[in-house]
């Protein structure tokens, strides 16, 4: 097998981690995190979303985290908007790159934003537009790409329409999520096969979530489809708030510890990685579910 020299992990902590803990992390807390997290090689966090503080309640603070984290230079501090009224704020704040999303199933959609796929095109649409006219890049989240908790599969072809409507927007980026853990290995393997000479995968990011332990052997079959972009979540935080039994993310110490491994090079520090997992960890009052985190640092 042919694996890559070097891939990209974006850690999405912050923001898909926290978003769904019960336990209320203080502003000042998440502020140090993120700065102990620019400390480890990474190239992109992000960092919050600027939603509605009813939605998700642990993000209310985002301005707040976005104004009071120091910026290392190298390093895209990206958060999730959902409107342009989020947009707004998050330009006051002056983010390095906005993300936008929806879902690839129209009911997860529905539940996820109350609007259709189609009602949500529009108002996507104007987000993206005024965020290149403000110069920041754009990435594109599409939920439930390998499975939705309403409708079951969802057929290859329904993502990538979706994905082909984010791309013409003009985004720059398009990140597929398996939102509640459902893919295996094949099903991954069947769907890059079928979106392969559509998009352009340099420009693709995979987003595995590891409700059922299969996540890292998501991976590998991506890399074989020269994806080279994953998400993770470090200590392996989050979930959907709207997806049932959708466990933690990808866990970015184990994502990396496996690519180390591999010889595959990252320039994240596995060390400080841990360091930075031991921190939030202590704020949550809980183990993190890695594996790297339960050989390494318990609490």
């Amino acid at each position: 097998m042919k694996w890559p020299d070097k891939v990209t992990v974006k850690e999405v902590g912050p923001r898909d981690g926290l978003q769904n803990e019960k336990v209320s992390i203080a502003t000042e807390d998440k502020i140090e995190w993120i700065n102990q997290l620019s400390e480890a090689g990474y190239d992109y966090i992000e960092i919050s979303s600027f939603v509605h503080p009813k939605w998700i309640p642990q993000l209310k603070d985002a301005r707040e985290v976005a104004e009071g984290i120091t910026r290392k230079e190298g390093i895209t501090y990206a958060a999730l908007v959902p409107n342009m009224k989020g947009l707004e704020v998050a330009l006051e704040t002056n983010v390095d790159e906005v993300s936008v999303f929806m879902s690839a199933s129209e009911s997860h959609n529905k539940n996820n934003i109350n609007k259709t796929i189609e009602e949500t095109y529009p108002v996507l649409e104007e987000v993206v537009k005024e965020a290149k006219a403000n110069n920041k890049p754009v990435r594109g989240y599409v939920s439930t790409v390998f499975g939705c908790p309403y409708e079951g599969a969802i057929p290859p072809s329904q993502v990538l329409e979706v994905s082909n409507r984010l791309f013409d927007m003009g985004i720059d980026e398009l990140s597929l999520g398996d939102t509640i853990g459902v893919a295996d290995p094949k099903q991954v393997d069947d769907t890059l096969h079928y979106l392969k000479d559509k998009l352009d995968f340099s420009k693709v990011a995979m987003h595995f979530h590891n409700t059922k332990g299969m996540a890292l052997a998501n991976v590998l079959v991506s890399l074989q489809h020269d994806i080279s972009l994953f998400d993770g979540s470090l200590g392996g935080l989050g979930g959907c708030p709207y997806a049932k039994g959708a466990s933690g993310n990808l866990a970015t110490d184990d994502l990396v510890h496996m690519l180390d491994s591999m010889g595959i090079q990252t320039g994240i520090h596995q060390e400080k990685l841990l360091e930075a997992a031991g921190y939030i960890q202590a704020k949550l009052g809980k183990n993190l579910p890695s594996h790297h985190m339960q050989v390494n640092h318990r609490t």
